[in-house]
């Protein structure tokens, strides 16, 4: 997808409410939605407890000429949800997110995730991809996507890097995605950075860490494998869980269609978790999410 908007998305916002539960949210937002002359064509919501919990609501309208109206839904949103104490986002869905990709010499995510956008099957832009190897740079080239290579540096101080990187992404992107990205992202990048990111990774962790899980989990004879999509926070490998799936393996599967198998799933799960958020479908709440799908 190479246009500057989504066509079949043109006059359409989505708004997201969060905030404590209270009577009469719905019938507020429906019909604020109706005095700005929109119509809801697709509603989801979400109360952790009928009595003082917390609510959860996305909704798509749509409305005739909405580029223009937005600035007068954004004030009637303002005037209406947060004397009730709730927070709300509205968006134009119409413009695609800018998304960036991390990576390294492992390309099945990261292809995937291309030939899914060159297919108009995620909403997004992709501005750069960005990896610390150059194996994957004529593949990244051919879909038309921009390649930059930024060298990690040897041992644990990645600053420099970093620094490099950030200068990349900083304005530039709306999210980030780790397409099997092997660097730690320290927290310093995290805050600067000031956008969400999202990795992937088997699910064994913290099961099997560090090299060669697949071979570690034959030998272990494990019956299910599978991966995990899920915002990173400087804890490592615990930020809010977006998707996951598994798929059931035996005996007689090998180290190597373990991995296989794996990698399917990774694919699957990250496209997902990227396609949702791009659409506007997860909420995160502290260090879990509510996701709409």
């Amino acid at each position: 997808m190479t246009a500057s908007t989504i066509p079949h998305l043109v006059d359409h916002a989505s708004v997201i409410v969060h905030g404590p539960d209270q009577p009469g949210i719905v019938g507020q937002v429906a019909a604020l939605v109706a005095r700005n002359g929109g119509n809801i064509i697709s509603l989801d919501q979400y109360s952790s407890n009928e009595s003082g919990g917390d609510f959860f609501q996305r909704i798509v309208m749509h409305r005739d000429n909405l580029a223009g109206a937005l600035p007068d839904i954004e004030d009637d949103l303002a005037r209406t949800l947060e004397p009730m104490g709730l927070s709300w986002r509205l968006r134009d869905m119409s413009q695609p997110l800018r998304m960036a990709v991390l990576a390294s010499k492992s390309d099945h995510c990261l292809l995937d995730l291309l030939w899914r956008h060159r297919r108009g099957e995620l909403p997004v832009s992709i501005p750069m991809t960005i990896s610390n190897h150059t194996d994957v740079a004529e593949d990244v080239r051919s879909f038309g996507i921009p390649f930059i290579h930024v060298p990690s540096q040897v041992g644990p101080d990645k600053s420099k890097s970093e620094a490099e990187i950030l200068a990349l992404l900083k304005g530039n992107v709306d999210f980030v995605v780790l397409a099997r990205y092997m660097q730690v992202i320290s927290s310093d990048f995290l805050e600067k950075l000031g956008v969400p990111v999202i990795n992937i990774h088997h699910s064994f962790l913290p099961a099997f860490i560090g090299a060669a899980p697949y071979r570690k989990a034959k030998e272990r004879g494990v019956k299910l494998i599978g991966a995990t999509a899920h915002y990173v926070t400087e804890d490592l490998d615990e930020g809010p869980i977006i998707e996951q799936d598994v798929v059931r393996v035996t005996h007689a599967d090998t180290a190597t269609t373990l991995q296989r198998r794996g990698a399917d799933v990774e694919r699957a799960v990250l496209s997902r978790a990227v396609t949702w958020h791009a659409e506007d479908r997860v909420i995160r709440h502290g260090n879990h999410t509510i996701v709409f799908n």
